[in-house]
């Protein structure tokens, strides 16, 4: 009994080749985010211990809160791209 058309496959053709390795990341990378990160909570904790949020930058009151969050994040961030 013959075959049907149907029942053929295509020929197997491999996958391209795998991308290239990304490139590594510079050796300043690392100690800036970590860096970033700890200027961040320091950043944070003179502003909690300074009277009605003065310090460190006068006069903005409680957006140093948010500046000090924001260093962090930044850091963090630059840690998820860390290879």
């Amino acid at each position: 009994m013959p075959e049907s058309k149907s029942r053929k496959k295509p020929e197997f053709t491999p996958p391209p080749g795998k991308p290239s390795a990304p490139k590594p990341l510079p050796r300043w990378y690392l100690p800036l985010a970590i860096g970033l990160m700890i200027l961040g909570l320091l950043w944070l904790v003179t502003t909690y211990l300074s009277p009605g949020a003065a310090y460190p930058v006068p006069g903005i009151g409680q957006w140093n809160l948010a500046i000090g969050f924001a260093i962090i994040v930044v850091g963090f961030g630059m840690l998820t791209r860390w290879r």
